[in-house]
């Protein structure tokens, strides 16, 4: 497959085998607070936006809501290499951009500007990026416009989409929280819900206690987080991983956490809420990034702060 129209390798930066590394794929809207450009490319068109661009190219850009967890990765990265210089089971960031190349100048100067380490600046004029996904070895998009989510997660690429929001940077460790049901595990339970209600879901539940659940949208790259989370002790890790669900922890929380156990996965801990709102445990976790199904809980996740990415499961 071709490489996208313009890839920029960060020669800064000591480039990662994507073969073993966790690549992270962010679109620049996802990492940066671009509303006001975009609003003027929507409004006044490319090659007005463009111009913007190069005459603010060595103007910083702002923080978007991927930012904090984009250095809280790097920071990562930064602990495993003082324990093994020669890891190479390490996160890899790149960013992928719909913007012409002659627009990317600002992009770069921003990412050097806060010091983040991006491998990869691949810019894509009027194309779908997510096209590029698989060659790169992604295995986590985050992006903020809802098409190349959709996208994504058709070509099997775990993908979420970010909404642009305030957002104060946590302190590390890197804190990550996933819900269950149609982001780590398939929607085979909400189906059944939909069509049975509770007490149809919670039989059924019960029936298939010792059987896995079918795997979610973000199972691979929970699954890799997790590899790299176990090179550390539990005292000692510069990750946290949590599962806050809707589900209830008596009638529904054994076959969960069989599943995980079945597949290896380790999380720190976990939050069988039986329907209550999420936003008070976020708010007390403080995660760098919260993964949902549920446009209820992203509502309530940006309501005490908390970055958001919500993972349609109606593309």
């Amino acid at each position: 497959m071709a490489e996208p129209e313009s890839t920029i390798i960060n020669t800064d930066v000591k480039q990662k085998d994507p073969s073993e590394a966790l690549v992270i794929a962010v679109t620049t809207r996802a990492i940066f607070n671009l509303e006001e450009e975009h609003k003027l490319y929507l409004e006044k068109g490319k090659e007005e936006y463009t111009r913007y661009q190069q005459a603010n190219q060595d103007k910083p850009l702002p923080p978007g809501t991927a930012f904090a967890f984009i250095q809280a990765v790097q920071h990562v990265n930064e602990k495993i290499l003082e324990s093994n210089p020669a890891e190479k089971d390490l996160f890899d960031i790149l960013v992928l951009s719909n913007n012409s190349p002659e627009s990317s100048v600002r992009i770069v100067n921003s990412a050097k500007h806060y010091g983040l380490e991006i491998s990869k600046f691949c810019f894509v004029s009027d194309k779908d990026s997510t096209q590029y996904l698989k060659s790169h070895g992604v295995k986590l998009f985050l992006s903020a416009d809802r098409i190349d989510v959709c996208n994504a997660l058709r070509r099997g690429v775990s993908a979420a989409l970010v909404f642009q929001q305030e957002v104060q940077a946590p302190s590390t460790p890197l804190r990550v929280v996933f819900d269950g049901d149609a982001v780590l595990f398939s929607n085979e339970t909400d189906q059944v819900f939909q069509e049975q209600g509770l007490e149809g879901a919670v039989q059924y539940e019960q029936a298939m206690e010792a059987v896995p659940m079918g795997e979610g949208p973000l199972k691979a790259f929970a699954v890799h987080l997790g590899k790299i989370r176990k090179k550390f002790s539990q005292e000692k890790s510069p990750i946290r991983t949590y599962l806050v669900t809707a589900r209830s922890g008596q009638d529904m929380g054994i076959r969960a956490i069989k599943t995980l156990r079945e597949w290896g996965l380790a999380i720190d801990e976990a939050f069988f809420m039986g329907g209550a709102p999420k936003g008070p445990i976020l708010a007390q976790i403080q995660p760098h990034i919260f993964f949902d199904d549920g446009l209820h809980n992203i509502q309530g996740a940006q309501d005490v702060g908390v970055p958001s990415a919500w993972v349609p499961s109606c593309c």
